[in-house]
């Protein structure tokens, strides 16, 4: 696959930098195929909500991050954590129950927290994040750090949307909201139930607001590095509309056939996976090097699946070490 369009050249130092988020972007999309595999062969309880399709996006976000900030992400948060540098067998040993877990088997797919990489937890109530990073940006600021809160299209359709906006533009909280338009709430196309643009919901609150393309990891990158500069130099809020699009359903048992035939082909000829792969290649690295990544990253994940397999069930309601800690501000 190649780009369809000019771009400017990468440093040595950006090269460097995509190569990682290319790996980061690898493992996601490896790391939420293995969960889809162990779920339906009955090994993950519950359900399931995967990042396939919107790796972009964390990983992007993520790479402008450091010790001081703070994450809250969605039920669709393992590409969140996992973006931050949770080992990929503890979040596997947790999707899976076991006492080897990030939480010690206890928190499943939809409510994982991992303090020790500044991950506030991934919130099943829609739009929860905003209010959870909000309150974070409020610790934060006389640090000099961030708070990131990632969030769906349908969730600024809540009234704690505008509240916590206006509430962060009021203090001038160093937050980005990150809002992932993969353009359905849930199974309905978000366009056909809300009014207006999302960007300018926050422009008429005075919130810097910004779109970028969710599937380009580098322009990603770029738009929060911004956002997140306005946001140390005591700036206030950013909010960030990624548009981007999930290649699976919504959950588990979600077909997806309210998509328009011939939507979902048309945006994996965009996979974000394939378009920094193709940038990486016109960048002069060569397809042996970007396949030892990949078999590297499959090796891992192959490993941790066994491991995770044979590691014991929790035993005691004994929590994680890190949880009897509390999160330095």
């Amino acid at each position: 696959m190649r780009l369809s369009r000019d771009v400017e050249r990468w440093s040595e130092q950006e090269r460097v930098l995509y190569l990682g988020l290319y790996g980061s972007m690898v493992r996601i999309r490896r790391f939420e195929e293995r969960i889809q595999s162990l779920f339906l062969k009955g090994e993950v309880y519950g359900t399931t909500h995967l990042y396939n399709g919107q790796e972009a996006v964390a990983v992007g976000v993520s790479s402008v991050l450091d010790e001081r900030d703070r994450v809250a992400g969605t039920y669709r948060g393992h590409g969140h954590v996992l973006a931050l540098g949770l080992e990929p067998h503890r979040l596997l040993d947790e999707m899976l129950g076991r006492a080897s877990g990030v939480n010690g088997g206890r928190a499943g797919s939809m409510n994982v927290t991992s303090l020790q990489h500044r991950y506030l937890g991934s919130y099943g109530i829609v739009g929860g994040s905003i209010a959870a990073a909000t309150g974070a940006g409020l610790a934060v600021r006389k640090t000099g750090g961030v708070a990131v809160a990632y969030f769906g299209d349908g969730a600024t359709n809540q009234g704690y949307f505008f509240e916590c906006l206006n509430f962060a533009q009021i203090y001038k909280l160093p937050v980005l909201f990150v809002c992932e338009n993969n353009l359905y709430m849930e199974y309905t196309l978000t366009a056909a139930v809300s009014g207006g643009d999302i960007l300018a919901r926050a422009t008429s609150l005075g919130v810097e607001a910004e779109a970028v393309d969710g599937m380009r990891v580098w322009d990603v990158h770029d738009v929060a590095a911004r956002a997140a500069r306005r946001a140390r130099d005591g700036d206030g809020p950013t909010l960030i509309e990624a548009r981007t699009y999930r290649f699976v359903g919504h959950s588990r048992s979600d077909p997806a056939r309210y998509r328009p035939e011939g939507e979902l082909d048309a945006w994996r000829e965009r996979d974000p996976l394939a378009l920094c792969r193709a940038r990486l290649e016109e960048e002069g690295m060569s397809a042996e090097e970007l396949d030892a990544v990949e078999a590297t990253i499959d090796e891992e994940l192959t490993a941790a699946e066994a491991a995770g397999l044979a590691a014991p069930w929790p035993s005691s309601i004994d929590l994680p070490a890190e949880f009897a800690t509390p999160l330095a501000s």
